[in-house]
């Protein structure tokens, strides 16, 4: 007796994404949890999960990952746009760490936060607002920088005005022979971003699901409301905006590089992120399930080993 079991005449019944197919799901996890890195068909060459024994070790070794990428644009003489999540967080504090070590001024770098909080009509809330993403990215990233820090002019937030220029700005920045680097997280309904996986069914094609840049004002799927809840707003549900604006797969599809991260764990034998992660890693690409192109992109995906389970029931 489980969900698929049960799920008839249920109060999920409809809930999830039309277009996820929860047997298929279901049997991305593998009862075994080393083989969660083994290498999928559908992967990049240059693609590679890395296991991370602790939160302390996934904070430094994804920050370095982000300080390193920055020295090496600087040393090669390029300039670096980033695409930036508010999620994971705090891989910021050893990137600015190491680029202080290194001496790595960030002049170079065009900051591009991926998403931010709206209402229906793409309004942010005030950047001095402790749940806004600007707020949180001048906090733990930009200002602590200091004199090495990314310029102003050169940090863009998904505000309703600016978020239609990111992708023109992209454009024109790998035009002139910038990389593009997305550093990312995982959400619990496996979106990149805000990008949900309900939106594939506005799409006819593919094609045109991977064209889109942006979204102002995206309708946000119930369980992403919830994780942001246990996550960012101390299980206040009410707190929480129903809307977001959010960069689309037409610009953190276009990556050079991805740097991902996974840490949802709550302590306990708690998390919320285990599933999610065997369906990026396992499922194949899927307009219903965003994270699962990122594999398909060279670079590298940071993880909490504690997440490849084993995924079974244990009552806490």
């Amino acid at each position: 007796m489980d969900l698929l079991s049960t799920i008839d005449g249920s109060l999920l019944e409809g809930f999830f994404p039309a277009g996820w197919d929860l047997a298929k799901i279901d049997a991305c996890v593998d009862d075994n949890p080393a083989t969660i890195a083994d290498r999928q068909d559908f992967w990049h060459p240059e693609f590679s999960p890395v296991p991370c024994a602790n939160v302390g070790d996934f904070d430094a070794m994804l920050g370095h990952e982000i300080a390193h990428t920055i020295r090496l644009s600087r040393d090669a003489g390029e300039q670096l746009a980033l695409i930036l999540p508010v999620g994971p967080m705090g891989m910021y504090r050893w990137a600015v760490y190491f680029l202080q070590q290194w001496g790595v001024a960030c002049d170079h770098v065009h900051g591009f936060n991926m998403d931010e909080w709206s209402d229906a009509d793409g309004n942010t809330l005030p950047s001095d607002n402790s749940g806004a993403f600007q707020y949180a990215m001048e906090q733990a990233f930009y200002g602590p920088l200091g004199d090495l820090t990314v310029p102003p002019a050169q940090r863009n937030f998904a505000t309703k005005e600016n978020l239609p220029t990111f992708g023109e700005k992209i454009g024109n920045l790998k035009s002139a022979g910038a990389k593009l680097g997305v550093i990312f997280g995982i959400g619990r309904v496996c979106h990149i971003a805000f990008w949900e996986p309900q939106f594939a069914a506005e799409y006819d094609t593919e094609a045109e699901w991977k064209s889109q840049t942006h979204r102002i004002g995206a309708k946000l799927h119930p369980l992403t409301i919830e994780q942001n809840a246990i996550t960012s707003f101390k299980s206040r549900t009410t707190l929480v905006p129903a809307f977001a604006n959010t960069i689309g797969p037409g610009l953190f599809l276009q990556a050079d590089k991805i740097i991902g991260g996974a840490d949802g764990i709550l302590g306990r034998g708690m998390m919320w992120q285990g599933l999610s992660l065997w369906m990026t890693l396992r499922h194949g690409p899927s307009t219903w399930i965003p994270s699962s192109y990122m594999p398909t992109l060279p670079g590298k995906l940071f993880y909490l080993e504690e997440l490849a389970g084993p995924l079974v029931a244990e009552c806490n």
